[in-house]
Parts: C-alpha cells; sequence; structure tokens
C-alpha cells in the first residue's frame, strides 16, 4: 500500500510541475507563433502541446539521469552527458511536431513547421538560460 501511495503522489507531483512548467513555455510559444505567424494563434492549444511536451521532456531527462546514476546534485556532470544531449534533440523533435500538428491558428489552418522550430527553440534557449544559471 505504501508503494502504490508513492507512486500516486509522484505523478501528482509530476503532472502539478509539468503543467507549470508547460505555462512559462507556452506563453514564450504563443508570443513567437503570433509573431511569425502574423496572426492570432489558440492558446489553449499550445499549452496543451506545451503540456504534452513537458512531461514527455521530463520523462526523457530523469531518465538520463537515473541511466547515468545522476540523480542528486551537483548536476553539472549531467549537463555535459551526450546521452543527455541526444535525449534534449530527441525532445526538441517531439516539442516541434506536437506544436506543428496540435495548434491551429484562428483561421483554422496549421501553423507552420518553421514557426514551430522557432518556437520550440525560443523555449529551449531560455529553458538553457535558467538551467545554467541554477546549477
Amino acid at each position: 500500500m505504501n508503494a502504490l501511495l508513492t507512486l500516486v503522489s509522484s505523478l501528482v507531483w509530476w503532472v502539478l510541475y509539468g503543467s507549470i512548467g508547460a505555462l512559462f513555455c507556452a506563453l514564450i510559444a504563443w508570443s513567437i507563433l503570433r509573431w511569425t505567424e502574423r496572426c492570432n494563434v489558440v492558446f489553449n492549444r499550445v499549452y496543451l502541446a506545451c503540456l504534452l511536451w513537458t512531461l514527455l521532456g521530463m520523462l526523457l531527462v530523469v531518465g538520463v539521469a537515473a541511466y547515468e546514476g545522476h540523480l542528486h546534485p551537483p548536476f553539472r556532470a549531467l549537463l555535459s552527458s551526450g546521452l543527455l544531449r541526444w535525449a534534449l534533440v530527441l525532445d526538441m523533435v517531439v516539442g516541434v511536431a506536437l506544436v506543428w500538428r496540435l495548434t491551429p491558428r484562428v483561421d483554422a489552418h496549421r501553423v507552420r513547421p518553421g514557426s514551430a522550430c522557432l518556437a520550440v527553440a525560443a523555449v529551449m534557449a531560455v529553458g538553457f538560460g535558467v538551467a545554467t544559471s541554477l546549477v
């Protein structure tokens, strides 16, 4: 019973922290998409794409950290890991696909793949800036 409660608690915290992170990602991606598309995009769909992307990204990073044995600070060795770099590349590709496929403009057309790439790149640049300043 204790293991079940621990698992449920971990899932709740995973979704809670993922949704908080997705909100910041969605605000950045939404402003970039509005700028590049030159029309309004649907914010709740940008948030959905960023939520799925954030949850998957958290799984990838924790999986790489567990595989390499870097689950406790300091995380500088994890940031220089080649496996983490490949996982982040995969994460960015998945992020572009999710933003491109799930985000419509208000005129019912999908955003362009280039706009999705720029939005994901901006989110990752801000994320790397925050991550390196904290480590």
